[in-house]
């Protein structure tokens, strides 16, 4: 039988989450800034009174998507190394190691509308304290996590990289994401976004990844 007292709390949680989906799409389609609370409302399907029973502002359901977001890109990252232990790909040397560091970190930002989201996001991180400190957190978090997979590799012992862990983590996400900005402004389609962030990608990795040996 089911619990009719927790009834009302799910469905309140049911109303907030549409309306955090809700406002990822209108944020990244239009910004903040131009963003209304009726547009996310309708987006949502709910009244303006629904908004304001979940959230005050406009600003207070902006920094909860963005600490949302922050989260759900390291969830993921974390579970891709997890899936990647699973498969038994730091055991053997991998005939293309940039394949499995491309896996981990092509998350969240690997179409048009993920790009214009975490662009806006970062936009005003720089402005609100609140937003950077999101921000940096998750950073600090997917840097570890793509390092973490660099020294899997590396413990192959086949393939050795020419700088630390850390510092080579840093400079992938760099070009994954600067890569990324640019494939929008240049108008790219999806797929042809990923290809681009694949293509740049691969040229740094031909400076970080020492061949092995003949």
């Amino acid at each position: 039988m089911a619990d009719s007292s927790a009834t009302p709390s799910r469905r309140r949680e049911a109303t907030r989450q549409k309306l955090l989906d809700a406002a990822a799409l209108v944020f990244a389609e239009v910004g903040l800034a131009a963003a209304s609370v009726e547009a996310v409302c309708e987006r949502a399907g709910f009244t303006r009174g629904a908004f304001y029973s979940n959230f005050e502002t406009k600003e207070e359901l902006f920094l909860e998507l963005a600490a949302q977001v922050a989260r759900s890109r390291v969830a993921t990252v974390r579970q891709r190394v997890a899936g990647l232990e699973r498969d038994g790909a730091f055991s053997r040397v991998p005939p293309h190691p940039l394949e499995i560091i491309q896996q981990a970190i092509d998350v969240s930002a690997d179409d048009r509308l993920g790009v214009l989201l975490m662009s806006e996001i970062r936009i005003h991180a720089l402005r609100t304290p609140a937003v950077a400190a999101a921000f940096l957190a998750q950073d600090e978090e997917m840097r570890h996590s793509v390092a973490q997979i660099i020294d899997d590799i590396a413990r192959a012992k086949v393939i050795s990289f020419r700088m630390p862990a850390a510092e080579a983590a840093a400079l992938m996400l760099t070009v994954w994401e600067g890569a990324s900005v640019r494939g929008v402004m240049a108008g790219l389609d999806d797929a042809e976004l990923r290809q681009r962030t694949d293509e740049e990608l691969a040229r740094v990795a031909e400076l970080l990844i020492d061949a092995p040996s003949a």
